[in-house]
């Protein structure tokens, strides 16, 4: 029964107004950073998903003509993440390291892109092929999901589930087979028919009919059979497979329900192009109805051999791979190399629309760290009772990494002055797409091993307030599931750290714990244990009015002690006014969307102007603008002339006054031979 509304007693035509939800905006976050490099593993080469090419089993057949997308952006929320799909640290590449180290700093997100060389090559070229045998009635290839050698490792096995079902036959004329209203049977199941004599056949569902039953209500199915028996079924199963896969470093996925017909919407070849990280299905059988090798499903095991195959080609990669020369920020979809972080969708802030921070580790390896040291081998010996030579026993290799100089392609010595241009020239590709999108800030490495003069030389050709220049190079600490190259400790290093991917994960802490007005600066570097080369005294003051942000041994640690951009201009030559004033535009365009079609007028300008205040308020009383007061911090005009309210335009201009953050100020206390003491600043 309806329950009757009344209204409230008060005084005689008044009532109360509905609650006004003003307008408010929320500032997007900007501590997200996306690193670009090369893994053992990962995304590459993936046919494109659209409206025009819909995810099913016909993506692993290259003769239809999908298009393939070299580089794909991944988001991982933890390095635990970031292994899962990309592998650890036994590749050659520092992008591990990078992603590690950011969060150890206390980063909380991050978008990776695996970078590798582009190929003319069909589909699946590089990547690790196996057979599935004993299962079904032909064997089934499987192709790793991407290219590489870590897919020899994979390994499968499968079997079929066989469940009873509720039907009614007769034979009149022919075989018809009526299944309940709920049955769980769709077009292309496989369905497992045993008469009284207990012959069994195989057949897969054509389609299904609905039948109306005079004496009951609910709609019943007649199942079409594609090879109906000759006999009367007495029992009736629904035959489904399972699926397990699994590699060598821990990672399984296991698939049940799985039907063996493409049509079917739990086809298995469908559902590994949907759902596995591991394998894709060969072209050959994907669009083909299966079926098991013998009727007696529930005896048959399929195991699959060893895969085979699978090329890192490390040495193949190039400078060029990093960079997409036929993407434009114009177009619709991502491109290839870092281009794939674009931020198409930036509206919705969907995906790589959330990423203010570019990272590119493996951009080049500088030459005087591409070689590991040379380690003398580690023999075990032993000696009897009595005294006698040692005889050799046990010789126990540690654990290896591939070395940097696998990458042959990308070895560069910047103290070389052709290869430095090289250099200078890749890093200034790289500001240039952030320059071009507008929406990321590129974190850059001072190239290893240069003099002052070279460094000064080096930032010279760089003036963009959409950069940030990082010096010296760093030494992590190991991790406990990092590999070294060599096998006795007393020779054996550690690959030297890009500061920039450190800098990354401070910048991101320091939003997180304090907010975006205050400067990425003045905080240790967690899990850094040196510079990874020596520094003269005065460096990094002779390098901070040069805009380069340096890395310092403090009383605590590894200490970053400015943020700086590399831009000329001193309006924008701190990093968090930059960051500052990107947030404010990514915040309006993603928060403002409301008010496209509302209807020009007093109103839209009140709620415009009131939802833009307040959000610039809450900025000045965390202290982000210089002013003392409102007035001198900010302001909000909305322009509403006759001729724009004509043109059916609004035009809201918006006014800020950055606060630049206190910088790092050195002291020093020198005391000198004879007992004074000088302060120095």
């Amino acid at each position: 029964m309806l329950q009757s509304a009344r209204t409230p007693l008060g005084t005689p035509g008044a009532y109360a107004l509905p609650e006004v939800i003003e307008p408010t905006l929320n500032p997007q976050r900007m501590d997200v950073c996306a690193f670009v490099g090369v893994a053992p593993r990962g995304p590459a080469h993936v046919p494109v998903v659209d409206q025009h090419w819909p995810l099913r089993w016909d993506m692993v057949d290259e003769d239809s003509g999908r298009p393939l997308r070299r580089s794909v952006a991944v988001p991982v929320r933890s390095f635990d993440d970031y292994v899962h799909v990309f592998g650890g640290f036994e590749g050659p590449g520092a992008l591990p390291q990078a992603v590690a180290s950011f969060f150890e700093q206390g980063g909380r997100q991050a978008w990776v892109v695996r970078i590798v060389h582009e190929r003319g090559a069909g589909f699946g070229d590089g990547c690790a092929t196996g057979t599935l045998q004993a299962a079904f009635s032909l064997p089934l290839g499987f192709t790793a999901r991407n290219e590489g050698s870590w897919g020899r490792g994979l390994q499968l096995s499968s079997g079929f589930t066989a469940t009873a079902l509720n039907f009614d036959a007769s034979m009149v004329p022919a075989l018809k087979l009526v299944l309940p209203f709920n049955t769980t049977v769709q077009p292309g199941a496989l369905l497992r028919l045993t008469d009284a004599t207990g012959n069994a056949t195989l057949s897969h569902v054509d389609a299904l009919q609905a039948e109306r039953d005079g004496l009951n209500p609910a709609t019943r199915w007649a199942a079409v059979l594609a090879a109906p028996p000759a006999a009367m079924p007495v029992r009736v199963d629904l035959i489904e497979a399972w699926l397990e896969i699994g590699d060598s470093a821990g990672r399984t996925e296991h698939f049940e329900h799985l039907a063996l017909s493409p049509e079917h919407p739990q086809a298995m070849s469908t559902l590994l192009c949907e759902r596995s990280t591991l394998v894709w299905p060969h072209k050959d059988w994907a669009g083909l109805r299966l079926t098991p090798a013998d009727v007696r499903v529930e005896l048959l095991q399929g195991i699959g051999g060893p895969f085979s195959g699978g090329d890192d080609a490390y040495e193949d990669i190039e400078p060029a791979d990093f960079f997409d020369a036929a993407w434009s920020p114009a177009d619709d979809v991502p491109g290839d190399g870092i281009t794939a972080l674009a931020p198409v969708d930036a509206v919705a802030v969907v995906g790589t629309a959330s990423v203010t921070q570019l990272v590119v580790p493996d951009l080049y390896v500088p030459a005087q760290w591409a070689d590991p040291p040379a380690v003398p081998p580690q023999v075990l010996g032993s000696a009897g009772a009595e005294f006698a030579p040692c005889v050799d026993t046990v010789t126990t290799p540690a654990v290896q990494a591939v070395p940097p100089n696998a990458l042959t392609g990308l070895i560069l010595d910047p103290r070389l002055p052709g290869e430095l241009d090289a250099i200078i020239r890749l890093q200034r590709d790289v500001v240039a797409y952030c320059e071009a999108t507008q929406a990321q800030i590129a974190l850059l490495d001072v190239p290893p091993g240069l003099s002052q003069g070279r460094i000064e030389q080096w930032r010279a050709r760089f003036d963009s307030s959409w950069a940030a220049a990082y010096h010296p190079w760093l030494v992590p600490a190991r991790r406990q599931d990092q590999p070294l190259y060599g096998q006795d400790s007393a020779t054996v290093r550690m690959r030297p750290l890009p500061p920039s991917a450190v800098a990354a994960g401070i910048v991101a802490r320091r939003e997180l714990d304090k907010g975006i007005q205050y400067g990425p600066a003045n905080e240790v570097a967690s899990q850094v244990i040196h510079v990874a080369e020596s520094q003269p005294e005065g460096r990094a003051d002779a390098l901070h009015p040069l805009g380069i942000n340096c890395f310092v041994r403090g009383p605590m640690g590894i200490e970053l002690v400015a943020a700086r951009t590399l831009s000329s201009e001193r309006d924008w030559r701190q990093l968090s006014v930059r960051r500052l004033i990107l947030m404010l535009r990514r915040t309006l365009l993603v928060e403002m969307q409301w008010a496209v079609f509302e209807p020009n007028g007093p109103r839209l300008w009140s709620d415009l102007r009131h939802a833009i205040e307040s959000l610039l308020r809450a900025l000045f009383q965390a202290g982000a603008f210089a002013g003392r007061t409102e007035a001198e911090s900010f302001f909000v005009r909305v322009l509403t002339e006759p001729w724009r309210l004509d043109r059916g335009e609004l035009l809201v201009e918006i006014g800020v006054a950055p606060a630049e953050p206190l910088e790092f100020i050195l002291v020093r206390l020198r005391r000198e031979g004879d007992g004074t003491l000088n302060l120095e600043s």
